[in-house]
């Protein structure tokens, strides 16, 4: 009965972030909220007080936590330096259909190498800037979220389920890039045709503004933070030091080369590190804590095998159960999603590399972009652009499903030669 009681919290809490946009109550604090009243009743029902499996996840949770910390705030240190600029420079153009087709390339290979949510905010951030008219600039602000989501699916560092499927061990690096790079482009490809098919014109020169120069060093820092992000998979099969290690290795360096840089000159005292580190998203950071705690208090109770075993009898079928998750990964955040059917599925079921793992990772991340609020990218969108779920639902979802199950089936087609 008391573990009922868990299910019941993280089913309230998780509607609860649903309609974050409804409510108007932070995902984080509710997610936070949950976290701590699941462990609170799980350590409340145990006989023992022994906080072993707490300390446990923890130490788990906290690599994936320091790992995004130490990213976020390389990808804030290029963005304060307007590094970026090297490639969105290249993003001008007055045609509409050339300006879809260069905003998705960039968007998805740029969600490579950083990731889904940041790559989004950036790329949005400057079609708000070249185009002024919201109602000119949706279709292409939508179809930044579709290929930021399907380029961050197929890198260890493009997405965070994957990085969380990667640092747990489920992944490899080399093999979900083998394995994802395919699928991810034929996701992306069967919107980008569709409404290619249907753009026409050009955007009048009034449309059309100039953008802020980039700050000293720009390039310097661009070329070592995205290097360093690079470089952190390589860390990582050199060593065999957790991914967290590689990436705050390259933070220290970057922040020894910028304190260098600018400390001589008091008037760019914002672009040193201890003011960049006020831009990072912590609210983001927090909500993967309170999220993966609330699910690890799932694990240790046992309703995750509970529900694995369910599933197993249900359906009995990965494919099937994988391409499910993605659709509803359009619905429920992917976080959750994927902590929880890692919690379900333990590596002695399906072991590092199996197709299932790539499975998952490749619908989680491409499947959130059915609906606007499938994916943090999606959900910051709606915030930034004060776009409305039926809006999006009415000019995205059909195409991008499609796209989803041809990326799906791509996958399947290519699995035997994979091996």
């Amino acid at each position: 009965m008391e573990y009922f009681l868990i299910v019941v919290v993280f089913v309230l809490g998780y509607f609860a972030i649903i309609l974050e946009y409804y409510i108007k109550v932070n995902k984080t604090a509710v997610a936070l909220l949950i976290g701590t009243i699941c462990w609170t009743i799980y350590m409340s029902c145990k006989i023992s007080s022994d906080l072993y499996d707490l300390g446990h996840h923890v130490s788990e949770i906290s690599q994936i936590i320091f790992f995004l910390i130490g990213a976020m705030t390389l990808v804030e240190l290029i963005d304060s330096h307007r590094g970026f600029k090297i490639i969105t420079d290249r993003l001008r153009t007055r045609s509409k259909r050339k300006m879809l087709w260069v905003i998705s390339v960039a968007s998805f290979f740029l969600s490579a190498v950083l990731d889904n949510l940041t790559t989004t905010i950036l790329i949005v951030s400057l079609l708000r800037k070249l185009i002024p008219d919201r109602k000119e600039r949706f279709l292409m602000v939508c179809i930044v979220v579709v290929a930021a989501n399907a380029g961050g699916a197929w890198t260890p560092i493009g997405d965070v389920t994957t990085t969380m499927l990667w640092i747990n061990g489920q992944l490899s690096s080399f093999s979900v890039i083998k394995a994802l790079i395919i699928p991810s482009i034929i996701s992306l490809l069967i919107p980008l045709i569709w409404y290619s098919l249907r753009l026409k014109g050009k955007f009048t020169s009034a449309d059309l503004q100039k953008v802020e120069p980039a700050e000293p060093g720009a390039k310097v820092v661009f070329s070592l933070g995205i290097g360093g992000l690079i470089f952190v998979p390589i860390f990582k099969g050199l060593t065999g030091l957790p991914p967290f290690m590689g990436v705050i290795l390259a933070l220290a360096l970057l922040w020894i080369v910028t304190d260098l840089m600018h400390y001589p000159h008091e008037e760019r005292k914002h672009l040193r590190v201890p003011h960049v580190l006020t831009r990072v998203d912590t609210s983001g950071v927090l909500f993967f804590l309170g999220i993966l705690l609330s699910v690890a208090a799932l694990q240790s109770a046992g309703i995750l095998k509970i529900a694995a075993e369910w599933l197993n009898k249900t359906i009995d079928n990965p494919t099937w159960i994988a391409t499910l998750l993605g659709i509803f990964s359009a619905i429920i955040d992917n976080v959750p999603l994927v902590a929880a059917t890692m919690g379900m599925y333990p590596l002695e079921v399906f072991p590092m590399d199996s197709s299932f793992w790539h499975m998952i990772a490749y619908a989680a991340g491409t499947g959130g972009s059915i609906l606007i609020i499938g994916s943090s990218a999606g959900v910051a969108i709606m915030g930034i652009e004060k776009i409305d779920f039926l809006s999006y639902a009415k000019k995205m979802s059909l195409p991008v499903g499609i796209g989803y199950l041809t990326g799906m089936l791509s996958y399947l087609i290519l699995r035997p030669f994979l091996t």
